[in-house]
């Protein structure tokens, strides 16, 4: 008779139960594993990206990614904790990237602009393929946002977000809260179209580009230097400011 497979306890806790199967979501299952498995393999083996992780504890206590599983161990696995101070135990997540700037996969365009939008360097391109996009979050230190799970284990991805809602406003909200965006928010610095700084202008020297109404209820504009794109802060963005919980700003 062939030995059974060895297996461990596995309970996932708060939002890392958004990737699991119904079966085992909010509470403790069964999971079978290779001989030599990492904590690693098993946490992605079902379902979860290991970008959206921060704390594993093994029988009670904090371990790597790197730790190989052991039959009966029981496994817990936490998600990016924003409040909980965890700093005497082993994280599991690369450390929090100072300037946050992102890679965006090629479903969502809309959300890049809006970033781009509040001040963050996205970049953004509806032809990128996967391994681009991992390639280009390594070696630039840029949050890949995706809404592909898959993409979020590839090895090379070491700071990550699997975006949840389908709903670009949705979208724009989450990111915001999960990367702590608001103080860092400086609107009208990048392009929508281009991602390239902007630059201020005059409104005598673009004047005859603005509509009549506009000429009259705004007085500051910025300029892209690549494509020519004009820009002022009109209602769309005192609407998005608003369901952000940013406040008001003069025009």
């Amino acid at each position: 008779m062939a030995p059974e497979e060895p297996a461990v306890t596995v309970r996932f806790y708060e939002e890392l139960n958004f990737f699991l199967k119904p079966e085992r979501r909010k509470r403790a299952s069964t999971a079978a594993f290779r001989p030599g498995d990492t904590v690693k393999v098993l946490v992605e083996s079902l379902g979860v990206p290991h970008t959206e992780v921060d704390l594993v504890l093994v029988d009670g206590r904090s371990v790597s990614f790197a730790h190989r599983l052991r039959d009966g161990e029981h496994v817990s696995v936490f998600p990016v904790f924003e409040s909980l101070d965890i700093g005497g135990l082993t994280r599991v997540r690369s450390a929090p990237l100072r300037d946050p700037r992102f890679v965006l996969d090629v479903h969502l365009g809309r959300l890049a602009k809006t970033l781009r939008m509040l001040g963050f360097d996205s970049l953004y391109s509806n032809s990128m393929e996967d391994r681009t996009l991992a390639e280009i979050s390594s070696r630039e230190r840029r949050i890949l946002l995706t809404r592909d799970r898959e993409l979020l284990k590839r090895s090379l991805v070491s700071h990550g977000y699997c975006v949840r809602s389908p709903d670009p406003n949705e979208q724009l909200a989450e990111v915001v809260r999960r990367f702590d965006l608001g103080p860092r928010v400086r609107p009208f610095v990048l392009c929508l179209r281009c991602n390239e700084p902007l630059e201020a202008v005059r409104k005598e020297e673009i004047r005859d580009r603005l509509p009549e109404h506009v000429a009259r209820t705004y007085s500051r504009f910025h300029r892209c230097p690549a494509c020519g794109r004009v820009y002022w802060r009109g209602t769309h963005w005192e609407k998005m400011r608003e369901s952000l919980g940013l406040g008001h700003h003069p025009p």
